[in-house]
């Protein structure tokens, strides 16, 4: 079964109380988003394979590590995930970005496909799928099956905030994918939104309703 993180770094702990606040605006929601998408960001890439290499100091020779060339590309789940690419390419610029459009149909709750472009090269790539809500978990699994679908051997995915049915629907679906929360929340409602939650993660970051 795949690896599960539960971020309890106090940073990420503190911004996530923010960003829960029914009174916090749409410009502060934006940029907690993606402070706490780069703060998840250090612990997805820690098992990134290093490289020796020696750099020369004003002082002379050092022996130091650098990321060997694996290659990076992030696919935010359309549209919320947005919010978080900002955040991680802050520490990796030079990662690719695709994208996958999906939307949850109203009468079923069910994911519903309409876009979907990514790196030419996918398959040679290290992919983190991110979103800020595990909700039912249908997005991730329909997203992450449709870059398996390009090729792609190595993914892992990474949301603010995760529901019990959602992180269990993804496990089961992709047991190979690991995953990444800022916090596991208590249950979904007849709506299929995440309780305590933070309500419409895409209308709060844009502002809409």
């Amino acid at each position: 079964m795949a690896n599960v993180v539960i971020f309890d770094h106090p940073l990420i702990q503190h911004k996530l109380s923010i960003l829960r606040d029914e009174n916090t605006g749409t410009k502060e929601f934006r940029a907690l988003i993606s402070e706490i998408a780069t703060l998840m960001c250090y612990e997805a890439t820690r098992d990134l394979p290093l490289t020796d290499v020696d750099v020369k100091t004003p002082m002379g020779i050092c022996h130091a590590k650098q990321v060997k060339g694996r290659k990076l590309a992030f696919v935010p789940i359309l549209r919320a995930g947005l919010g978080m690419i900002d955040g991680v390419l802050n520490l990796v610029p030079a990662a690719k970005v695709g994208h996958i459009g999906l939307y949850r149909d109203p009468e079923t709750a069910q994911p519903v496909e309409y876009y979907c472009k990514l790196p030419a090269d996918i398959e040679e790539r290290e992919v983190i799928v991110v979103d800020p809500m595990l909700a039912t978990g249908g997005s991730a699994v329909d997203a992450i099956t449709m870059i398996k679908n390009k090729g792609a051997a190595n993914v892992k995915f990474m949301c603010i905030i995760a529901a019990p049915e959602g992180l269990k629907a993804l496990q089961e679906v992709h047991p190979d994918v690991d995953i990444y929360c800022a916090a596991l929340d208590d249950y979904l409602n007849e709506h299929k939104y995440i309780i305590p939650g933070l309500g419409d993660a895409g209308d709060r970051i844009f502002g809409t309703k």
